[in-house]
This record gives C-alpha cells, structure tokens and sequence, in this order.
C-alpha cells in the first residue's frame, strides 16, 4: 500500500481582503497523479503555490514526509528539490544555454560537481526529447521546447513530487501533445505529480484522481470517469458542462 507523501490540513490563503483558499483538505499519496480543475481564480494555482512556500499559508499545515511545512526551521531550498514545479510560463534563465539551465540548480542547491550535474542534465534532458539542444538558448525554442527543459530541470533534483501549473496553457496547440506526452510518460514511470489544468483529456485519461475546485475551496474529488461521467454537485457539473462543450 503506497503511503501519504503529502497532507493538507485546514489551509487558508488571503490577498488583502480576499480569501483564495479557504479551509483545504487533501492528501496525496506517493505514485498519484492528481489533477485539479476549476475556473480561472478558483484557487488552483495558489494552492500549488503554498505547497512548496511559494506563498505562505495564512492558516492551516501542510506535512510533507511526516514534516511540517509550517515550521520556521524547514530549508526552503531544501524543500523545493523535493517539492519540484514545473511553471506555466517556464521560467528559464535567457542567459544560459539549455544544459546550464538544468546544471545551474544542482549546482548551487545540491552541491554536486559540475561534471556530475552536466551527466545529470543530459539524461533528464534526453528523457524529455531535448538532448539535441543542449547548446541552445531558450530564447530560440518554441514553447513546447522551454517546457520539456523546464521539466527536466525539475527531473534532474531528483524530486519526490512535482507540481505542474498549468503547464500548457502559454502554448500553441499544436505544442501542447509534446508536453503532455512527456507528462504522461512521467506518470506511466510512478512520479508523484499534482497537476493544475485545462486538459480535460489529459486529466481524464491519466490523473488517478481529480479535484474540483470553485471560489477557494475543493467542492468535489474523485477518481477521474465518476468525476467525468457523473459528479455529484451542481457547480461540478455546471463547470464540466461548460468546459467540455466548448
């Protein structure tokens, strides 16, 4: 039986007077791949945000391996090896070709030699179909391109969980398969992944279970063909009948 890696409790964020997550409760149990949906502003994002401190819960506790989050003494670096993301916007450094932007982290973070991390990068780079540019800069990459390097420089911390944001959502449509492959295939391989996203499709057919969320709180979670084919709350099913209609 695969245990818990990470836990949510009682979590509460605002932004001025604006409450965003209000009292979050979930677990995520180690080889899951766990989707949240929703309508923009319903949450998503934040809640992934505050999982690796992004954002500083207002309220609440998140355990991670048996260890709270919360505590001032957690290692925020530290943490994020374990706790890697995977951005919408990728995130990458302009002024480094592809393989220092998967070296720079392990380097600096991990301590790991400089040739170390180079074998490191060039077999995460290799797994998400991106060790033909190694040379490149980001800036000459298509979209799809910028997030298979952004996932492998998450890939190459050695990372117990990765949280995606809405990892298609800067692209092309016609980009949007690579990325999603590679995530498939990352799922297929047992990695832990909470993945925010419009991709029904992809929620569908790969996520073990998925969350709904509306208006700061989860109102509906499931495994993937109940939520699709039968959820119970009207605002889940109002949300669907609108998203998939489209």
């Amino acid at each position: 039986m695969k245990h818990p890696i990470l836990t949510v409790e009682h979590l509460s964020k605002s932004f001025g007077n604006e409450q965003v997550l209000k009292d979050i409760n979930l677990t995520v149990n180690e080889g899951e791949v766990l989707c949240i949906i929703g309508s923009s502003g319903s949450g998503k994002s934040t809640l992934l945000r505050c999982l690796n401190l992004l954002e500083i819960p207002d309220g609440g506790n998140i355990t991670f391996n048996g260890v709270s989050l919360t505590n001032h003494k957690v290692k925020l670096n530290e943490l994020r090896t374990k706790i890697g993301m995977v951005f919408q916007s990728f995130n990458l450094f302009n002024n480094l070709n592809v393989l220092d932007n998967v070296i720079l982290a392990q380097t600096t973070v991990l301590k790991r030699t400089k040739e170390e991390a180079k074998q490191i990068a060039i077999a995460n780079l290799k797994k998400v179909g991106m060790d033909e540019f190694l040379q490149r800069s980001p800036q000459t990459l298509s979209g799809g391109q910028k997030q298979r390097v952004a996932i492998a420089r998450a890939l190459a911390m050695n990372p117990q969980i990765i949280l995606f944001d809405e990892p298609t959502s800067a692209l092309d449509p016609e980009m949007v398969g690579e990325v999603l492959q590679v995530m498939q295939d990352l799922a297929k391989e047992g990695m832990t992944m909470m993945v925010v996203t419009h991709e029904m499709a992809f929620a569908k057919d790969v996520a073990i279970r998925v969350i709904f969320m509306d208006e700061g709180r989860i109102v509906e979670e499931g495994r993937p063909e109940v939520i699709f084919s039968s959820p119970k709350e009207a605002r889940t099913k109002e949300f669907l009948k609108r998203i998939l209609s489209v």
